[in-house]
């Protein structure tokens, strides 16, 4: 953990904070991810040692508390007062991000297990047709982790990177980076779904609720320095 010898509370708050995943920590834990393997889904390219240390460090600090889950194996991670005062540091370092530290995405910046574990926390259900519904993402571009399904059911959406073995009812196929900034609101729904690189079949009521049911980062509207807005 950084020590920065000063007294300023900037600098007592990063020393908590400032440590590489931790501020990515609390924004999976304000999301709603409480279980360790929930965790790493949200922060696919950290270690096991990492977030564990991360973890211990940030309860030993009163921002999250880890109690047992009754019958089952594991912890559930918990956010303090302290750590869910937090949401407004998240909120404002996000708007922030998308104003001034978002030039043109690296491929490296490309990550396709946050953009679905994304899609899957923010898919609007409602309007999806009564029953099971079944949405396969394809990226053409990708060797690993290029298809994931949807299983989505009574409100509640599952995320699989391995075949369910269900009927899909609706295929979207899409260069990771155009859906990715489709996401971020860099591009409009509509000029996503006019690309020849774009596909989406299957279901019709699906295919129409598309730019409904899809429903864009929290912070996709933010307002870009020159006055811009991010794509509706």
């Amino acid at each position: 953990m950084p020590r920065y010898g000063q007294f300023c509370p900037v600098a007592k708050a990063s020393e908590i904070l400032g440590d590489a995943w931790s501020i990515l920590i609390v924004r999976e834990l304000l999301l709603g991810g409480d279980r360790f393997s929930r965790l790493q889904r949200g922060l696919p390219r950290i270690s096991p040692t990492v977030l564990t240390t991360r973890l211990r460090e940030l309860e030993a600090n009163g921002v999250l508390i880890k109690r047992p889950v009754s019958g089952l194996r594991g912890h559930q991670y918990c956010l303090t007062e302290a750590g869910r005062e937090l949401a407004s540091v998240v909120d404002a370092l996000a708007v922030w991000g998308m104003r001034w530290a978002r030039d043109e995405m690296e491929q490296d910046d490309l990550d396709v297990t946050l953009l679905m574990f994304d899609i899957q926390r923010g898919i609007n259900t409602s309007v999806l047709p009564d029953g099971e519904t079944v949405l396969q993402f394809s990226f053409p571009d990708l060797e690993k982790f290029g298809h994931w399904w949807l299983v989505c059911a009574s409100g509640e959406v599952d995320l699989c990177y391995d075949n369910p073995g269900k009927d899909v009812n609706c295929y979207v196929t899409s260069p990771s980076r155009l859906l990715i900034q489709a996401w971020m609101g860099d591009v409009p729904l509509k000029t996503v779904v006019a690309s020849s690189d774009f596909q989406i079949v299957g279901d019709a009521a699906v295919r129409r609720s598309f730019q409904r049911w899809f429903v864009r980062s929290s912070v996709a509207a933010t307002p870009r320095p020159g006055g811009s807005v991010g794509a509706s």
